[in-house]
């Protein structure tokens, strides 16, 4: 692998775009994910409280093989609304899966609550739709914001503002792995009250400070900080690969990513969390071997799962007025991801 990809972003995998919209007034947002025609889509639910859309499409027994977009979104069950503006877009450039000659863009989508988090939550349908359309037509192939962006705009942590992050890998032969989160989880990203992330012996050139272990750990704080039962949960996850995948595999790549809420989160996967990871695969280069070339690329996943949701929150801002939140990671601990 090399230790420096070229973006360190999901537009790593060539053909992917990336659009985020948020809106402060109402302290939420919407990220887009376009996938290049051809795209493979797998998704593994862990969490408890879900929120999703045409999830079961991308079940291995499903009818269509591939996806046109998949959507992150904040606004719990009003945040749905996001993917019925991106059908929209999409059905208005004629893309979509072909039934004679009417055309139905296929589009998942996944959300995280964030109704507690201060702004003005009126209209909520109307302004998810809204806000869909514009990241859409702002998706870019190269670089695009992190932290307070997009999904991840309203979300938070159990101590620190959560946030979009991404990273990617590039594992040789042409093969390359990236990832896509909104972080929003009911547990920590940071060890404890201290600046260092769980997530740290997966870190590259320092991409989220360099801080590594703090120094004298003992282990976890018991019992670990929580958000309340009535707070904002969840982390959305989108895993994309250049690998050759089916659907089969890309759900096997899915169900292994996982693991890199684990190395990133805690607790993680909790009854209050709706933990999803969707996986795209653009299927331009082949695997070597079709079992440990699949159980490497899941390995690298996972690596860089951890490590995109360690940058979501290390690149959050400053809270916006009107926050009824935690700080940022910049406000908590004096930093900047410069």
């Amino acid at each position: 692998m090399t230790e420096t990809p070229l973006r360190n972003l999901l537009t790593d995998i060539d053909g992917i775009a990336v659009g985020s919209a948020h809106d402060a007034t109402i302290c939420s947002g919407v990220t887009v994910v376009l996938a290049p025609e051809g795209t493979v889509a797998a998704v593994d639910v862990r969490g408890g409280g879900p929120g999703t859309l045409e999830t079961d499409a991308l079940s291995p027994d499903g009818t269509v093989d591939e996806v046109n977009a998949i959507v992150l979104s904040g606004g719990s069950a009003f945040g749905l609304a996001a993917a019925a503006g991106v059908r929209d877009w999409l059905a208005a450039k004629g893309i979509g899966f072909a039934v004679r000659e009417a055309c139905v863009p296929i589009v998942a989508q996944a959300i995280l609550f964030d109704l507690l988090n201060g702004g003005a939550k009126q209209d909520l349908s109307e302004n998810y739709a809204r806000l869909a359309k514009s990241a859409c037509a702002g998706a870019t192939r190269g670089d695009f914001s992190l932290g307070s962006a997009g999904a991840g705009f309203g979300a938070t942590t159990a101590n620190l503002r959560g946030g979009l992050g991404s990273a990617s890998a590039d594992l040789g032969s042409g093969l390359k792995v990236a990832a896509l989160v909104a972080a929003n989880p009911l547990g920590t990203v940071t060890m404890g009250g201290t600046r260092h992330f769980w997530a740290h012996p997966f870190e590259r050139a320092s991409e989220y400070g360099g801080h590594g272990p703090p120094p004298g750990w003992t282990g976890p704080p018991e019992p670990p900080p929580l958000k309340g039962a009535e707070a904002e949960n969840t982390t959305l996850a989108i895993v994309a690969t250049n690998a050759r995948l089916d659907k089969r595999t890309a759900r096997r790549l899915a169900i292994m990513a996982q693991t890199g809420l684990a190395r990133a989160i805690h607790p993680v996967h909790t009854p209050l969390d709706g933990d999803v990871v969707f996986t795209l695969a653009t299927g331009k280069v082949a695997l070597e071997d079709p079992i440990t070339g699949l159980a490497r690329l899941g390995s690298a996943a996972a690596d860089t799962l951890a490590r995109a949701i360690a940058r979501a929150i290390y690149e959050a801002a400053p809270a916006p007025v009107g926050w009824r939140g935690p700080p940022s990671y910049r406000e908590r601990f004096g930093e900047s991801s410069g």
